[in-house]
């Protein structure tokens, strides 16, 4: 296995730091065989939760914390997500191992959680450069990326007593006014107010909708895969947002943000995983896919389509909101408010395209 194909974290950005001497001390009262302080590197990113990368000389360990700032209520929820985690491991085979969780503000003055490490590649704008990629090879990583969701999505959380996950019945009209309130709050001056697009929505629900659990931010620079033969998924990352909710509303989620060969140069300019490498299914193509896996029949998929976007360009405008209220330097969040505009645009690109 060659390191230049394996996912490296890099240097902790400025005003990020761990009080790593307060962390191995907690740590090392809940986890075995830690002994010297580890070397701490972070992962690229840092949209949303903070990921570092703690390496001990007995083990590397993830720790994961929320970011600081305002944060959006239920955002964030470290408790929640270490437990939704450590329930759904026996159950699905791509989950990280939990090793500990802890609420003690004195040690960072956050809550966090630490899990196994799992090596190998994460694809995020490009893979390895040093990775030998044929079309053949990248369709079925594809598919094997996509039958995880399927195999997510398949799981009976009753049977798993995994009920206690989220609400479920009630779950699309939930998101859509949750996602309407959370845009409107967090609107700057420099961006659309959405109302068209969030009316839409309201008034197109589906009549149906089933009940599942889903991940919702399923995308690819959130799998781990084996470097030794791409094409094999090793673990599923970044379960803050999971729930009981709808599987085609996770598939809509997923494919905002698939950017593909035929798209505009926006789209193109914000690419952050690999779909517009040859072999990769189409979006349409995607749908149809895993419809077919989860023998699905739907008529049209331009609601799951637009709140994919909508939800997205929620999830963006909380992020511009923060930097634009000084409340993160990133400088990555500067022009987000661009991508909210194009995000609305494409909404409204898709209404209008209904049926056609």
């Amino acid at each position: 296995m060659s390191n230049t194909l394996l996912d490296q974290a890099k240097q902790v950005r400025s005003g990020e730091e761990l009080d790593i001497a307060n962390v191995h001390a907690w740590l090392s009262a809940h986890v075995d065989g830690l002994t010297a302080l580890p070397t701490v590197t972070q992962y690229a990113g840092g949209a949303s939760n903070w990921t570092y990368c703690l390496d001990y000389p007995e083990q590397s360990l993830i720790l994961r914390r929320g970011p600081e700032g305002t944060k959006a209520k239920g955002a964030h929820d470290m408790g929640r997500e270490y437990r939704l985690q450590d329930a759904l491991r026996p159950v699905y085979q791509y989950v990280p191992e939990m090793k500990a969780f802890c609420d003690d503000a004195s040690v960072i003055n956050t809550d966090f959680y630490v899990m196994e490490k799992l090596t190998g590649i994460i694809p995020r704008k490009n893979l390895p450069r040093d990775l030998a990629v044929t079309p053949a090879q990248t369709k079925k990583l594809c598919q094997n990326v996509l039958d995880c969701l399927v195999e997510l999505h398949q799981v009976d959380y009753q049977k798993a007593n995994l009920a206690h996950l989220g609400k479920g019945v009630g779950y699309t009209q939930r998101q859509i006014e949750g996602w309407s309130e959370r845009f409107s709050k967090a609107k700057t001056w420099n961006v659309p107010s959405g109302k068209f697009v969030m009316k839409w929505l309201a008034e197109n629900m589906p009549a149906n909708e089933r009940i599942c659990i889903t991940h919702n931010d399923f995308r690819f620079d959130n799998v781990v895969l084996d470097a030794n033969d791409y094409t094999k998924v090793l673990g599923v990352l970044d379960w803050e947002l999971a729930t009981l909710g709808d599987p085609l509303m996770d598939l809509g989620n997923t494919l905002a943000y698939w950017v593909e060969p035929g798209d505009d140069f926006l789209a193109q300019s914000t690419r952050r995983q690999p779909t517009h490498l040859e072999g990769m299914l189409t979006r349409k193509e995607v749908v149809e896919y895993y419809c077919k896996k989860m023998s699905i029949t739907v008529d049209d998929f331009t609601f799951y389509e637009v709140y994919g976007l909508f939800r997205l360009a929620g999830i963006v405008q909380q992020i511009y909101y923060r930097y634009h209220h000084g409340q993160t330097n990133n400088p990555a969040f500067k022009n987000f408010w661009i991508f909210v505009h194009y995000l609305m645009h494409r909404c409204k690109k898709a209404i209008r395209n209904q049926g056609k």
